[in-house]
């Protein structure tokens, strides 16, 4: 059985650290409800002594997690800091004082401007005091990563006999590299007395890219708590992300020895829940919860995913809670990823048809950057307009502007394969595209009603036109074109609806 590796919270207190995501109290108790649905173990509600407002959250958030969750409140090495935690901790059942202070040459010199000796006295001081509030004491070591080994380990074997259950150690620039940081919690776990009996914690950040790999390390070398925050906001870069350090250990739990109690079912909807709260919005390629994470756009990639899911995907995206895999469909997808999508929407077609539907399809995928499933829809019912058509629009070409007289030049090819260009001006582009279509069609229709829709979203959305004509003895006609440019689209519409016209005129005689 592997170690339970214990998750520790703090996007409600780092995490809103990020500029631009502070939260209120009733926004970080929404949170915080989510937060107990995921089964972290420990959440750090904020710093109390920082404000009212972080004050009040760690007190209705010790009161909302019950015995549920370890709530934790944040001080600095000073009394009036942990007086203020233990104030507000008292409302939960579980509390935790998490104290401290740095421990790097920079702090020590430019920061706090004391010792060593100092440092440590200070250290064992702030714990002794926080025990006397509660008996759960977290030191953190702040920029533990660039403090001397040496000296980190006589801070911590301080701290451990004066009380402390956890040693948080921070790598609070994220600075060390994963195998540096491992040998940093392996230096400690060998050589502090009594640690066996204290969690090490890893506290991450993101500042070169490598929180998550860090925090691995550190767990891989015998730490048994990871701090993390969801989507990894916090500070700068951020700190390292909830949902890569659970997924990474449910992957690898033999290889880390180590597993957690995470519901990653919630780990999507944390996600979106914490974006929108915090208005940060998670950039698309965002391991695990990122828009993109289960989404295929090359051919080759979507092909395999097609065959076997775990050709190109590590993680089934019910596992986190996503919708599930995504076929993107682009310029550069192949026909097996068109065929499948199709297929789900309810068309299938011969090869010899298909090859048709294909071809159409580059032709939009080359003006759009995404092709969606509406867009399908209405390639499809396109192409079966023009496959009953007695006319089809080939081509159109439109100039018009102010003061330009609008001018359209129309290629129209009938049933008997005859095709034939003309050239008209009118009052705007469309009346000019009309007049042109009226001097090929053997039927004319007075127009009637006219509208115009997007028929997906994006500023390169395919238009949707419908028109409404009304032949010589008033039976109306309807007439629908789709096209990525409105007034090509237009033409589609009124060249439709003069097919529906001669068609229906066709059928009553044959009858």
């Amino acid at each position: 059985m592997t170690r339970k590796i214990a998750i520790f919270d703090t996007t409600l207190r780092d995490g809103e650290q990020s500029p631009g995501a502070s939260m209120n109290t009733e926004e970080k108790l929404v949170i915080a409800q989510q937060l107990l649905r995921l089964h972290v173990d420990v959440i750090e509600a904020g710093f109390p002594v920082s404000s009212p407002g972080d004050f009040r959250s760690v007190q209705e958030i010790g009161r909302l997690a019950g015995d549920d969750a370890v709530v934790v409140g944040l001080t600095r090495a000073v009394e009036r800091d942990i007086d203020r935690a233990a104030e507000a901790l008292s409302t939960a059942r579980r509390p935790r004082i998490h104290t401290g202070l740095g421990v790097s040459p920079q702090h020590l010199a430019e920061k706090l401007r004391i010792g060593e000796d100092e440092c440590v006295e200070r250290a064992v001081h702030c714990v002794r005091y926080a025990k006397r509030y509660v008996q759960d004491v977290e030191f953190y070591a702040e920029d533990a990563g660039r403090a001397d080994q040496a000296f980190l380990e006589r801070v911590i074997q301080a701290v451990v006999r004066a009380g402390a259950t956890v040693v948080n150690i921070p790598d609070t620039t994220g600075y060390q590299l994963p195998d540096d940081f491992g040998r940093r919690i392996r230096g400690l776990a060998d050589n502090v007395c009594g640690i066996e009996d204290v969690t090490i914690s890893v506290h991450t950040h993101n500042d070169l890219g490598m929180a998550t790999a860090l925090a691995l390390a550190g767990v891989k070398n015998g730490a048994r708590q990871v701090e993390c925050t969801i989507n990894g906001l916090g500070e700068r870069a951020g700190n390292t992300a909830l949902e890569e350090v659970v997924m990474a250990l449910r992957m690898h739990g033999e290889e880390l020895d180590g597993h957690t109690d995470v519901v990653t079912t919630e780990l999507t909807r944390a996600s979106r829940l914490v974006s929108r709260i915090t208005g940060m919005q998670v950039q698309a390629n965002k391991a695990i919860v990122g828009a993109n994470a289960f989404a295929h756009s090359s051919g080759i990639h979507q092909d395999g995913v097609l065959k076997a899911r775990d050709t190109y995907e590590i993680i089934d995206p019910a596992d986190v809670g996503a919708a599930g895999s995504e076929i993107v469909l682009s310029a550069r997808s192949g026909r097996a990823a068109l065929r499948h999508r199709l297929g789900e929407l309810g068309h299938s077609f011969d090869d010899q048809d298909f090859d048709e539907v294909y071809q159409r399809f580059l032709e939009i995928a080359d003006q759009k950057k995404e092709v969606f499933d509406e867009d399908l829809e209405s390639m499809v019912q396109e192409r079966d307009r023009e496959t009953r058509a007695v006319y089809v629009l080939d081509a159109l070409q439109v100039s018009c502007g102010d003061p330009l007289v609008p001018t359209a030049t129309a290629t129209v090819t009938d049933e008997t394969g005859a095709t034939r260009v003309t050239c008209a001006t009118g009052t705007g582009p469309v009346d000019a595209a009309y007049r042109a279509i009226d001097q090929v069609v053997t039927v004319h229709g007075d127009l009637q009603e006219f509208s115009v829709k997007s028929v997906t979203r994006g500023i390169d959305a395919i238009g949707e036109v419908t028109v409404r004509v009304q032949a010589d003895d008033g039976t109306p006609f309807t007439g629908r074109g789709a096209d990525n440019d409105i007034v090509v689209s237009s033409a589609k519409a009124y060249v439709n609806a003069i097919n529906r016209m001669i068609l229906t005129a066709r059928s009553r005689q044959e009858a």
